[in-house]
């Protein structure tokens, strides 16, 4: 099965090298991947950073530019609509996930039966960011998951495994991808949580604060409750005579 991880990414002209490299080390083992990055119209050199890239040792990767930002949600889902692979491999581009823990996400990936939909979603256990950040992630989810009932601890966590179809029949909106979990199981589908690594930030700065999270996040909660209300695909049993 073919793997595609997709890769937004926004002014990490620094972090574009160290991360690709440590994907080809991690999936040494697993000859059939690609990666996609998706330049999220960064004002920086990581676009020509990335070219140079895939002209040089790394010929799996594979470069798409937004001619200007249009939000993480949006170039994640450019990534997937454009992916080869039929499971599709999410991963910031800051290099605070850790390359080395897809492999086990992907394990537990293909032990899923054939055509279902399901979201494997990486939970970071001991964060490296500050005191402050984790206390506002900390109380995001809480309030997250006791609205949506997704009992997902961490889905700010950009590593996650899903099918490549489950992913486009989620319903596309921005901010979308902080809710992946959520409307996975509006499908039906099946969710799994796996704890993984998290490394400080080596280059760059974080693109998100406090403000803009909590603007957002109410107005997105209460969307995602209102899509998980009227969904009944769940609710469906057919009988099929033959």
């Amino acid at each position: 099965m073919k793997i595609s991880i997709v890769i937004p990414a926004k002014n990490e002209e620094e972090n574009v090298a160290p991360v690709v490299t440590e994907i080809y080390k991690a999936l040494d083992d697993i000859h059939d991947f690609e990666i996609i990055y998706v330049d999220d119209g960064s004002t920086d050199g990581t676009y020509q950073r990335l070219c140079e890239l895939k002209r040089g040792d790394y010929g799996r990767l594979s470069v798409i530019k937004h001619k200007y930002s249009v939000g993480q949600s949006t170039a994640i889902w450019t990534g997937v609509k454009h992916a080869n692979g039929e499971l599709v491999v999410t991963l910031d581009a800051d290099g605070q996930n850790d390359p080395a823990d897809i492999p086990t996400l992907v394990e537990r990936a293909l032990a899923m039966p054939i055509g279902s939909d399901f979201c494997i979603a990486g939970n970071r256990k001991n964060r490296k960011d500050t005191t402050w950040k984790r206390v506002q992630s900390r109380i995001a989810n809480r309030i997250r998951s006791n609205i949506l009932g997704d009992n997902t601890p961490d889905t700010g966590c950009g590593l996650k495994v899903l099918p490549k179809q489950t992913f486009l029949a989620l319903p596309y909106f921005d901010h979308m991808h902080r809710f992946i979990p959520a409307l996975v199981s509006r499908l039906g589908g099946v969710v799994e949580v796996n704890d993984v690594n998290h490394r400080d930030r080596q280059y760059g700065q974080s693109k998100y604060n406090m403000l803009g999270r909590l603007g957002v996040g109410i107005v997105d909660i209460v969307g995602v409750l209102w899509l998980q209300k009227r969904c009944k695909i769940k609710d469906i049993v057919v009988v099929v005579e033959r």
